[in-house]
C-alpha cells in the first residue's frame, strides 16, 4: 500500500510518500530504526552497535511477523513505525489470541508536526485489525503519548493500549 501525503508544513508543494516496507527496504528500514533508537536512548551519533543487535534486528524485519511503514522524502527516509504480532491463547475478549505491539514509532525533528507519525500509526492500527489482531499495546515517550491519545489509545498500568472495538 502506497499512500501519496501533501508536506503542508514545508511548502512548495512536496508529496511525501508513505507505504507499507517489503524484504526489499531492508536497508531503509534497518538505517531508520538505528536511527531511531540512537535518539529514543541519547546514544552518540558515532554509537556502535553490537553485530548481534543489528543482525537479530535485520532477521526480525526479514522472517518475524511484523510490518513497518516508511515515510520518503524523495529517496530519504523521514520516518518509520513497526507492529509486531505475537500469539496468546485466545479469550472470549480476544477470541484469535492474536495481539499487536507498536513500536519504534519515529519521524525526523524538521518533519514532526506534518501529521506523519499520525498517518503512519494509523495505517499500522487498520494493518493490525486487518491481520486478526484484537489488541494493540504499545510503550510510549512523554513525547508519543499525545499522538497516541488521539489515535485512541489508553493508559494502562504498563503500557497504552486500544482494545479493538473500543475506538474513542
Amino acid at each position: 500500500m502506497i499512500v501519496a501525503f501533501k508536506e503542508y508544513e514545508k511548502g512548495g508543494g512536496g508529496v511525501m510518500e508513505i507505504r507499507i516496507a517489503d524484504k526489499n527496504d531492508i536497508e531503509l528500514m534497518m538505517s531508520s530504526r538505528l536511527e531511531m533508537l540512537k535518539e529514543v536512548f541519547c546514544l552518540e551519533a558515532d554509537h556502535q552497535y553490537s553485530e548481534s543487535f543489528v543482525e537479530t534486528s535485520r532477521r526480525y524485519f526479514l522472517e518475524g511477523d511484523q510490518t513497518t511503514v516508511l515515510a520518503m522524502d524523495g529517496g530519504s527516509v523521514v520516518g518509520c513505525a513497526s507492529m509486531c504480532y505475537f500469539s496468546v491463547m485466545p479469550t472470549c475478549e480476544h477470541p484469535t489470541g492474536k495481539r499487536a505491539h507498536l513500536m519504534n514509532v519515529y519521524t525526523r525533528n524538521e518533519y514532526r508536526g506534518q501529521g506523519i507519525g499520525m498517518k503512519m500509526v494509523s495505517m499500522l492500527i487498520d494493518d493490525a485489525w486487518n491481520n486478526g489482531a484484537t489488541e494493540i499495546s504499545l510503550d510510549a515517550t512523554e513525547a508519543g503519548r499525545p499522538l497516541y491519545k488521539k489515535c485512541g489509545f489508553e493508559d494502562s498500568g504498563e503500557c497504552m493500549v486500544l482494545v479493538k472495538g473500543k475506538l474513542q
